[in-house]
């Protein structure tokens, strides 16, 4: 016979059902990574190295290796296991600046703004030259300056160069809490939904299809004339300027002309006189290095290996790219996402915690280029997109962590479209309510290393960050150097992708999967 159940008891059973359904934090655990992360950082000592001292960490480049090196000391010396310099598959060459100076000297003397286009050539010593004005609609309009232009510093004619315009919003911004509600509310995507770009129409396609066969023209005319230096307009204002790649940094890449990005005020400044009829001239010295005797990519992995005799197999990956652009230091793209996962390791083995399974941090390489040391290790160790023929460290892996982009703190996180783990992470975010984490948001989100691991079918997060100054000022640019960095943001972020981190270690299950993907053959 079935005993009568009373209502007291009943709830009483259906509150012990829900204690058990919610995923458990270990309050205690979190206090101690609480009061190291956020009482004893090391934070700005991580980034001073990565940034001050290693500087600007282009791929291949002496100052990425330099960072790389002191990397592994560092690692070593917070007592990580299995530490290693791991090469991906080969990159090609790496580049600096050995030397920058550029100045208008007529009409007057004004120092200019600017960088040296990445794996570009320098002018082999200084050089002054009347600036001409290239103008050329088509390849034929070329011939006009055929023997004209040795040894020239030269600009080219564009109707896509248009006046500045003041910006009436703030450069630092951090999520509203009804931004952040927004986010929280998004649905999950369906099929055929997504951020697909939207295509131009054909007549602006052609129209963008001869620009760029123009331009080709022009650089393979200025190299043949052994033009001494191109200046170019960089994206960006108030001084500020947005760096980009100027030439392949392949082996065998063909060669091409000296180029300068320069600030667009110093820009407009010289092609508004060159207009006008005036005459401008220009004193630069540039010199560049090339480096091409390891054309190999490398990344930085270290472990605090598990205890569990069931469960130290099992892996708990988190990362950041280490390398940058070249133009400032590399502070908020990406020192400050490798700065709080190395702090996060350190926080861990400060508290002399035990992980069951094993935890390892991978500082990648050339995620600029195509998040390259990312896929290149995902393909070694766990699957292959291109066949989703899957490894047997594919299975081991219980997630992937990632952060990319900046400095501000940690909001909460994509779930990358994996809703069965929406509870876990919200569980996981409670006690950071007071910091200012606590969103969940079913949405992806692109552009960094977690893809390569979502993309063969391994649960790989990034969190939500505070925008601070990144897309307005240091994403890329010139301003991107330690002092952009915020000491408070990161002690947060180190804190919260710590205790992350010793969740995902403890916890019974490893990390809910959504369903794999089908096979994606790499774009010819």
């Amino acid at each position: 016979m079935f005993k009568k159940f009373t209502t007291t008891t009943t709830l009483a059973f259906a509150a012990c059902f829900a204690a058990l359904a919610q995923e458990p934090v270990n309050n205690a655990a979190v206090q101690k990574i609480r009061t190291e992360g956020l009482e004893k950082s090391k934070a700005m000592e991580i980034a001073y190295k990565i940034t001050d001292v290693a500087g600007p960490r282009l791929s291949n480049s002496p100052g990425l290796k330099r960072a790389q090196d002191w990397a592994v000391k560092y690692f070593n010396e917070i007592g990580l296991k299995n530490v290693h310099l791991e090469a991906w598959g080969d990159f090609g060459k790496g580049w600096q600046v050995d030397k920058y100076y550029a100045a208008t000297t007529k009409p007057f003397y004004r120092p200019i703004i600017g960088y040296p286009k990445a794996w570009t050539p320098g002018t082999n010593g200084p050089i002054k030259s009347e600036v001409i004005l290239i103008k050329a609609d088509t390849v034929t309009d070329l011939n006009k300056y055929k023997g004209k232009l040795a040894g020239k510093i030269v600009m080219i004619e564009s109707v896509a160069i248009q006046p500045l315009k003041n910006s009436y919003t703030p450069d630092v911004v951090r999520y509203t809490d009804e931004k952040l509600a927004e986010m929280a509310a998004q649905q999950p995507a369906t099929e055929g939904q997504g951020n697909r770009p939207q295509r131009s129409g054909n007549n602006q396609m052609a129209m963008m299809m001869r620009m760029r066969q123009n331009r080709a023209a022009i650089n393979e005319m200025l190299l043949q004339e052994n033009v001494g230096l191109i200046l170019t307009y960089a994206r960006g204002s108030y001084g500020t300027f947005f760096t980009s790649n100027g030439a392949s940094y392949a082996l065998d890449a063909k060669p091409v002309s000296p180029e300068l990005e320069i600030s667009a005020e110093d820009y407009l400044h010289v092609l508004r006189l060159l207009r006008g009829g005036e005459k401008v001239e220009i004193e630069a010295d540039v010199k560049t290095s090339f480096y091409n005797e390891d054309p190999k990519g490398y990344n930085v992995v270290g472990e605090i290996p598990g205890t569990d005799p069931k469960l130290k197999s099992e892996i708990v990956m988190i990362g950041g790219h280490f390398d940058s652009w070249h133009a400032g230091t590399g502070a908020t793209d990406n020192a400050a996402g490798s700065t709080v996962m190395i702090e996060a390791m350190r926080i861990l083995k400060a508290i002399d915690f035990k992980p069951k399974r094993t935890i390892r941090i991978a500082l990648w390489s050339s995620e600029e280029q195509g998040l390259f040391g990312s896929r290149g290790y995902v393909k070694q160790h766990f699957a292959d997109p291109a066949t989703m023929t899957v490894k047997p460290e594919h299975e081991k892996l219980s997630a992937y962590y990632n952060l990319d982009n900046g400095t501000g703190t940690i909001r909460g996180i994509y779930l990358q479209g994996n809703a069965a783990v929406k509870d876990i992470f919200q569980s996981w975010l409670n006690p950071f309510e007071d910091l200012g984490a606590k969103t969940i948001t079913i949405g992806n989100t692109g552009g960094t290393d977690h893809l390569a691991f979502d993309a063969v079918g391994l649960p790989g997060f990034q969190f939500i960050q505070d925008p601070m100054d990144y897309n307005t000022r240091t994403h890329h640019s010139n301003q991107d150097t330690y002092d952009r960095l915020v000491e408070d943001d990161l002690k947060k972020s180190a804190t919260i992708v710590a205790s992350f981190v010793y969740h995902t270690s403890e916890r019974a299950q490893k990390i809910p999967r959504k369903e794999m993907p089908k096979p994606a053959p790499a774009r010819q």
